[in-house]
């Protein structure tokens, strides 16, 4: 098993490539070992000294580090840890684990507006980032403000309030007059 990985725009976070499905649609967040209890390789990669967060997507693994850490000093733990994991035949989540757009539910009058960010985000926002190791899902929509949570490599980026600000929220504006601001929830 060859496993590749690859820069992101944020430091602490790696990009890990292990040349086969890791979930068969969306994504899963693991920001703490806390929640890793549902991935057995979550778990595994939370047991390397350094680990701050997991985070996967349908062919790629994302983590990220401690500050204090180099990457130098656990990246060989990680790829051990990832390569172990696929030896084992376990799988990557447990079976309670069900796939989902990642998108909070929003019910009332600005459904269709809802809607129409959805899809923006789903055709042109996620799969760009998904190339830098992360996600960024709806979760509100409120008096022309939307409400955006950054998960894996965005989580924490230096640029990402740059991509929210030029990119994202430029975006959203110019096909849906309805929003006027993009935010990101912590």
């Amino acid at each position: 098993m060859f496993i590749q990985t690859e820069s992101t725009p944020n430091p602490a976070t790696l990009k890990f490539l292990p040349g086969q499905s890791v979930l068969e649609m969306g994504t899963a967040d693991f920001p703490t070992a806390d929640a890793a209890g549902g991935s057995p390789l979550a778990q595994r990669l939370f047991g390397v000294d350094g680990v701050t967060g997991v985070f996967f997507g349908t062919d790629f693994v994302t983590v990220t580090k401690a500050e204090a850490i180099e990457w130098d000093h656990i990246k060989p733990a990680l790829l051990g840890a990832i390569m172990e994991h696929y030896q084992s035949g376990q799988p990557v989540m447990g079976e309670d684990h069900k796939a989902s757009s990642g998108h909070a539910d929003h019910d009332g009058e600005d459904g269709e507006i809802v809607g129409q960010i959805k899809e923006l985000l789903d055709s042109r926002v996620r799969p760009a980032v998904a190339q830098d190791g992360g996600d960024i899902t709806f979760h509100g929509f409120d008096r022309g403000v939307v409400y955006l949570h950054m998960q894996g490599a965005c989580a924490g980026c230096p640029s990402s309030t740059l991509t929210l600000k030029m990119g994202i929220e430029n975006l959203l504006r110019h096909y849906i007059p309805e929003v006027t601001e993009v935010r990101p929830v912590a």
